[in-house]
């Protein structure tokens, strides 16, 4: 698990062709590695054993409502923005049993589930998931209520984070201080050089793993070529979140008829809250035995967007569409400063792309500041 970060750390140079050695250093930890792998037109997190098995030469194309791969004979394997999926269910499992409940002569018997997670190192984390990954700690490990099934999950995984050199047409991760270069929580963090990576340790396992490796420092201007490419990265982002805290614009103006212009193109679908890194909106089930001896309580991933969601007795609390964007958009971004200290967007505009009706939040917030006409 990603700790403090390491004093004084220091910037060590990994060529190309050694990849493989760093995949072979994680894996004999006992960690299995994961890695983004392209399938099915996307990129997602899938097993590796070689780096061979990398995007090389593979880049994203990303816009409101659309999602496309480009392929060229770039040497880079992470020369693309984001895929679909984030680190969300590797922690926040999509379905879990949370507890087993049996009855016999003597009662009711419950049951905590507590399964051995398997340890894993993620290969190509991004700073924006990071970012929503912290988030997510806040809510699942608060101090008052740790959640057993999120906290084993997190404590076997370990992150090698990569900076992002290649924003999307629809990242504004600079806008919320989230990227594009990592700057905490992974054990290890890599920049992306077409003649190889520069790495530094986050994290006292990253360093054993680094020092596994025997590397020798980083060039200066090995070092100068990576300052320049975020800055490049971070200037090439043309979409942002006018401001980092706008709780208090946004709940005063939640009766603004840009509301209803919005659910006239809303769809409910709920793909913004699934591919979202740091939404936990859940749902549970009892699912009781045939012989009604046994049940299982079950969570299962679940959207604000959905009708059944804001029901209490039967009763929705937010019965149409203009309700529901707008409590998922003033929460996320407004409610979030309350419970969390911060908004709940960190920016990685997977939102914009996998809407299928390519709405973009940061032009529904935009449109949300404009003064209301009288």
């Amino acid at each position: 698990m990603s700790g403090e970060a390491v004093a004084d750390q220091q910037t060590v140079f990994l060529a190309r062709e050694r990849l493989q050695q760093l995949l072979d250093a994680l894996q004999a930890t006992g960690r299995r590695c994961v890695g983004p792998v392209e399938r099915d037109g996307a990129l997602t997190f899938d097993d590796i054993t070689s780096a061979e098995q990398l995007p090389v030469g593979v880049h994203d194309a990303q816009a409101p409502g659309s999602y496309g791969l480009q392929h060229d004979d770039s040497p880079r394997c992470f020369a693309w923005a984001n895929g679909p999926q984030a680190l969300k269910p590797l922690t926040f499992a999509p379905q879990e049993t949370l507890w087993r409940v049996s009855s016999d002569d003597d009662g009711l018997h419950f049951h905590p589930v507590a399964g051995e997670q398997s340890a894993i190192a993620v290969l190509g984390v991004r700073a924006c998931d990071l970012g929503a990954l912290e988030l997510q700690e806040k809510h699942f490990l608060g101090a008052e209520h740790i959640d057993p099934g999120f906290s084993a999950r997190r404590e076997a995984l370990f992150f090698v984070a990569v900076d992002c050199s290649h924003p999307a047409d629809t990242c504004f991760c600079v806008s919320t201080g989230d990227g594009p270069g990592a700057t905490q929580g992974f054990d290890i963090a890599m920049s992306e050089l077409d003649e190889g990576f520069l790495l530094r340790a986050g994290s006292a396992e990253g360093e054993a793993v680094i020092d596994m490796l025997s590397l020798k420092t980083a060039s200066e201007a090995q070092k100068e070529q990576v300052e320049d490419e975020l800055a490049q990265a971070a200037e090439a982002q043309t979409r942002q979140l006018p401001s980092d805290d706008l709780r208090d614009v946004l709940f005063e103006r939640q009766d603004h008829p840009h509301w209803t212009e919005i659910a006239e193109r809303c769809l409910a679908c709920g793909n913004c809250t699934a591919v979202c890194p740091s939404c936990f909106c859940s749902a549970y089930e009892s699912r009781p035995s045939l012989d009604g001896l046994e049940a299982e309580q079950l969570r299962s991933w679940d959207s604000c967007f959905s009708f059944e969601h804001s029901n209490l007795h039967g009763h929705p609390l937010r019965d149409d569409i203009r309700l529901r964007y707008r409590q998922w958009l003033t929460h996320k971004l407004a409610g979030w400063h309350d419970q969390y200290g911060r908004s709940g967007c960190t920016g990685c505009g997977r939102c914009i792309t996998w809407c299928p009706v390519g709405i973009d939040l940061t032009a529904e917030v935009a449109a949300l500041l404009e003064e209301e006409a009288t």
